[in-house]
């Protein structure tokens, strides 16, 4: 009898702005592998990368699939043909795809898994990879997604969630998404904190469907299989889908903001995090965005939070001197504007005291004395009383040492939830039952 063969398959940018998704291809694929019978060995994964790349089209999400067959050949050949089907290639998609045989995975891999969370990596860089690595390669327009594909099958998770994402029919895209709102908002209270970022209280808004003409109808996130189960079966629609599928992913865990970033050397698109010390005054800017600068071994970096992630009150609130931990993407510099770090987390490591030199007291009429002129000394326009300096008072601060996120409306996918700090899933177990694919016509 024919050997099995331990396939690790991955693929990535097969969607484009005007449609299509990767995660449904995804699905379509699985479709598929469940009809020759293989044997899947973990959940799909939807790996999202560095989100700070230029030519991503919405969440810079890549997919892999590890299975066991006795078809390999068979099984790459058809895959290959869902991937000139269902990419967006007309439409400006660069799909990549890659197969890898091997039970192990190489720790070059999950290093390059890593680097693209943090970085521009180049397809040139991905195309020698998979060269010197033994990966079968197939690709289609300029073939960026060659990035995403061999970095998703390595994939190291320091971390994991779990998304249940459900497709729509074929007869439903473009059209509105029609969701009973009461039933996200019941489903966040009834599921939390198993599950997140469903539903915004504060904007009174959904958060689980997208807004394009893509297949997708709607993702739950959370902690488990279960739980995103629990929370999909309590989402109310008329609309009836054509099935859904659970992904492991990497999705609210924070991880491209990880990396350290040398303030003394800032890659345009790169992701990270600096300590430093605040060195100017937060200003506000027409739209409403703050802008403030802060300061590493005597290196500057001006930092940018915008109007829509609701961090403007808070960063407001810092002055000189303060100690801070800040994570987001450096903008590329251009002719109007200079290099920024876009501000994704805010975290106050240390306050200074703000100090504050007023007017002196009148001790018999307790009213703020007035200045005589300069040099000249202060008196009581009441009763007279003089003094010869101003005296120090100490301003509350109402900003607090502690960590801030932007309003949930403006998480990125892997945006570490207040509710998911110092929380890490490192445990897994694979369900083989069918409870994380679901076809309707099944």
């Amino acid at each position: 009898m024919k050997r099995s063969t331990v396939l690790h398959i991955g693929f990535d940018d097969t969607d484009s702005r005007k449609g299509m998704c990767t995660t449904y291809l995804a699905y379509k694929i699985v479709e598929y592998l469940k009809k020759e019978h293989v044997k899947f060995l973990d959940y799909p994964y939807l790996i999202r990368f560095n989100p700070n790349v230029p030519w991503k089209t919405r969440g810079n999400g890549a997919v892999a699939i590890k299975i066991k067959t006795r078809k390999p050949e068979i099984v790459k050949k058809n895959i290959v043909q869902f991937v000139k089907k269902y990419s967006a290639i007309r439409d400006g998609a660069n799909p990549g795809l890659v197969f890898y045989k091997n039970e192990e995975i190489p720790k070059s891999f999950s290093e390059f898994g890593k680097m693209a969370l943090y970085k521009l990596v180049s397809r040139s860089y991905a195309k020698q990879f998979a060269m010197e690595n033994g990966l079968e390669m197939f690709s289609f327009g300029n073939g960026q997604g060659l990035v995403g594909a061999i970095g998703a099958i390595g994939y190291n998770f320091r971390d994991h969630t779990f998304e249940l994402i459900s497709y729509r029919n074929k007869i439903n895209f473009g059209r509105k998404r029609e969701i009973v709102k009461e039933s996200v908002k019941k489903m966040q209270k009834m599921t939390f904190p198993r599950t997140f970022n469903s539903f915004d209280d504060a904007k009174n808004r959904i958060l689980i469907a997208p807004h394009g003409q893509d297949p997708v109808f709607f993702g739950v996130r959370g902690e488990d299989v279960n739980s995103v189960i629990k929370g999909a079966s309590l989402v109310r629609s008329d609309e009836k889908i054509e099935g859904y599928m659970i992904f492991r992913s990497n999705q609210g865990t924070g991880d491209h903001l990880e990396n350290e970033l040398d303030i003394a050397d800032l890659k345009p698109f790169s992701s990270g995090y600096i300590v430093g010390k605040i060195s100017s005054k937060p200003q506000i800017e027409k739209g409403g965005h703050v802008f403030f600068s802060i300061t590493k071994e005597n290196k500057t970096i001006k930092c940018a939070t915008y109007k829509q992630t609701g961090l403007g009150s808070v960063v407001s609130g810092l002055i000189k001197g303060d100690l801070v931990k800040i994570g987001g993407g450096i903008r590329k510099a251009s002719k109007n504007h200079e290099r920024v770090l876009n501000v994704e987390f805010l975290q106050v490591l240390e306050l200074e005291k703000d100090i504050l030199w007023v007017n002196p007291l009148c001790l018999r009429c307790k009213k703020s004395m007035k200045s005589k002129g300069k040099n000249q000394g202060f008196s009581c326009v009441r009763c007279g009383s003089i003094a010869t300096e101003k005296i120090r008072k100490e301003n509350p601060r109402k900003i607090k040492k502690q960590f801030y996120l932007p309003v949930s409306t403006a998480h990125r996918h892997l945006t570490r939830p207040l509710q998911r700090i110092r929380k890490f899933n490192t445990k897994l177990h694979f369900d083989k039952s069918s409870n994380w694919f679901k076809h309707q016509l099944c």
